[in-house]
């Protein structure tokens, strides 16, 4: 029988026994050597993810985990029900009760200037931004008694149909004699109340849901343009937009400083940018287009 030889596998072989001759018979010297801060300037860097703790005189600790990542987000949920269970009769049935939930919506005019002062073509998706999303927990004496979910900044707009609301929505109210006032969160009687709150608008003696004077119901306001009016006609990034949920009362600071003072239960918190005519509260705000296929919902 002839034997034959492989010249390329013997070849191979042989170059690969040469190269482990070498790296055995020359050793490699490496050393770590300092940086000056001269040079150390010019780097740049940041953790994926953060920890804060505030220890507060009344006892109660907060600690925050920071991921330090962005996102735009367009996204929605059929419904969210948070904080369900019996109240008192003829309340609603939930802290936070809405259907056909979205973050983000999709543009319908491609002249329009959208709330991150950017023109979108008609069907492109004008994202909801979130930069450095945190989840946070509150202890009382080692006792888990709260935790929220939010972003340091964030800036879009969040529609919805909320038929119960807990907590507070930022928008001024323009009573026509130049002075802006806070919205406040109302039952359906005209009474303030930020908790499963059914209207909103201003409590007085000539507030009327039924008639709808000074007061419109919440689903009546079916986007929300979340962020801080900058006075120029912009909207910048707002640092208080989060949800929470405490078994107790607790004042939570937001990353720029500010506190925010919460009851017991489902608080969820929406800053926005806008003023609304006390004279047109009634006639509410459209919803923006959160879908690209039209079901007859509303929703496109």
């Amino acid at each position: 029988m002839k034997k034959t030889r492989d010249t390329g596998r013997n070849l191979s072989i042989a170059l690969l026994a040469a190269g482990c001759s070498v790296g055995l018979t020359e050793p490699v010297y490496a050393d770590l050597q300092a940086i000056d801060d001269d040079s150390l300037r010019q780097f740049t860097g940041q953790a994926a993810i953060a920890f804060d703790v505030v220890e507060t005189a009344t006892g109660t600790d907060f600690t925050r985990f920071t991921l330090g990542v962005s996102a735009d987000i367009q996204t929605n949920v059929d419904a969210v029900v948070l904080g369900e269970y019996d109240l008192m009769e003829g309340a609603p049935g939930a802290d936070l009760q809405a259907s056909n939930v979205s973050l983000g919506h999709i543009s319908r005019d491609s002249n329009k200037i959208q709330i991150d002062g950017n023109t979108y073509a008609e069907n492109e998706i004008v994202p909801f931004s979130g930069v450095d999303p945190y989840f946070e927990i509150a202890q009382d004496g080692g006792e888990l008694v709260g935790f929220r979910m939010g972003f340091n900044q964030a800036r879009g707009t969040v529609s919805g149909d909320f038929d119960s609301f807990s907590g507070n929505i930022g928008i001024k109210l323009d009573d026509g004699s130049g002075e802006l006032k806070d919205a406040q969160l109302l039952t359906n009687a005209g009474l303030a109340n930020s908790s499963r709150a059914t209207h909103i608008g201003l409590e007085g003696e000539t507030t009327d849901c039924m008639s709808e004077n000074n007061c419109t119901a919440i689903s009546n306001i079916q986007t929300f343009e979340v962020g801080v009016d900058n006075g120029d006609g912009t909207v910048g990034f707002t640092s208080d937009y989060f949800f929470s949920y405490q078994k107790q009362a607790l004042d939570w600071q937001s990353p720029s400083g500010s506190i925010v003072a919460t009851d017991v239960g489902v608080h969820v918190n929406i800053p926005t940018a806008m003023t609304i005519n006390l004279s047109e509260l009634a006639a509410g705000v459209p919803r923006v287009r959160t879908e690209f296929i039209d079901r007859s919902l509303g929703l496109f």
